[in-house]
């Protein structure tokens, strides 16, 4: 009898363990975490989980696929627009504690977040109608899924963009694989291997941004927007050139990388992670060797990174070096029915380096 009480606790515990995980990936906050509005011909999207900076969850997710297929199909909803709330992110990243939660106790629901997110920036990739991307703030991880995908990507003075996946052990996230390597050069790749963080008008001269926008001007360019009456997307441009051309007449220092750039090519041209960790080693510079650091394992990176906070991951592998071909090979295996195929020509690529 006390066996079969232990197992029913047991399994009590587990249930529970699994609802608060999943109350925490759908629901974080009071009240809603998407809202959505139409204001004239506008489709208004705005991540509404400011004590969070906005990240991203599966309800989130849920609430934003449907809706942009049905702008899609409505021909009164002519433009779309997303921004975050708060002031301080428009996206700071992916819900990934609870994902990580989820992943470990063998809920599906963390499956369910990134397929879900990777089939929602293929439609935001894939959108017929102008698309403008806010990113005024924190702009990281699915932040970046929800904006670099899109035709019109707007950064300002506060936004603080990165791809920090490698140091919680995970690859770049969310696309990166399709718009890192289109960026100039070798910068995509050392965007991806670093997490190197780039700020405000960098995030537009790397590319990722297609215009730069002062923060306090956002509210009037949103306005313009909403105001079209069935805007084009060289409608769209010419208001933004319009706005970024202002914006950056006082603009004196040049990109943070600049002095870089051709380092960045040099050491980080290579076909393996090996091989551009021994150019850098070799190189000696005090640059070459901070970018050096790196690592891998998801679940123990997010439990360094975010959980524990120590920032001391035990990586298994615990070298590079004894991360075998197999590893590797894995980590594409197909998931055989699992397999996600995305189908429909995407509208643009990312924007090339550009030095103002």
């Amino acid at each position: 009898m006390s066996v079969t009480i232990l197992n029913a606790n047991r399994r009590l515990t587990y249930i529970c363990i699994l609802q608060s995980i999943r109350g925490r990936m759908m629901h974080n906050q009071a009240g809603p975490e998407v809202l959505i509005e139409r204001v004239g011909t506008a489709g208004i999207i705005t991540l509404n989980r400011p004590k969070a900076l906005n990240a991203l969850n599966l309800s989130m997710i849920r609430m934003i696929y449907p809706q942009l297929k049905k702008w899609q199909v409505d021909e009164e909803a002519a433009i779309v627009i997303i921004k975050g709330a708060g002031g301080k992110a428009f996206c700071a990243g992916g819900d990934i504690r609870a994902v990580t939660e989820a992943g470990k106790v063998g809920d599906p629901l963390a499956q369910d977040f990134f397929r879900e997110e990777y089939i929602l920036n293929h439609a935001i990739g894939t959108l017929q109608k102008p698309y403008v991307a806010l990113i005024d703030g924190i702009t990281m991880g699915g932040g970046v899924g929800l904006s670099v995908h899109g035709r019109f990507r707007v950064a300002t003075e506060k936004t603080l963009f990165a791809m920090p996946e490698t140091a919680i052990g995970l690859f770049p996230d969310v696309g990166g694989g399709y718009f890192l390597p289109r960026l100039q050069g070798k910068l995509g790749l050392f965007l991806a291997l670093t997490g190197f963080r780039l700020k405000g008008l960098d995030v537009q001269r790397a590319g990722v941004a297609t215009h730069f926008v002062k923060s306090q001007k956002i509210a009037a360019l949103e306005k313009e927007l909403v105001e079209l009456r069935s805007p084009s997307n060289a409608d769209v441009s010419r208001i933004l050139d319009s706005y970024h051309k202002q914006s950056i007449l006082d603009a004196e220092n040049g990109f943070v990388l600049q002095q870089h750039t051709d380092v960045i090519d040099r050491l980080f041209n290579s076909s393996s992670v090996e091989g551009i960790l021994l150019n850098l080693k070799t190189e000696g510079s005090p640059f070459a060797l901070k970018q050096a650091e790196r690592g891998q394992d998801f679940y123990e990176g997010v439990r360094a990174v975010l959980i524990n906070k120590d920032q001391n991951p035990k990586w298994n592998p615990s070298t590079l070096e004894e991360v075998s071909v197999q590893d590797v090979d894995e980590c594409f295996s197909s998931l055989g029915d699992q397999d996600l195929r995305l189908r429909g020509p995407r509208q643009h690529s990312p924007s090339v380096l550009h030095h103002l």
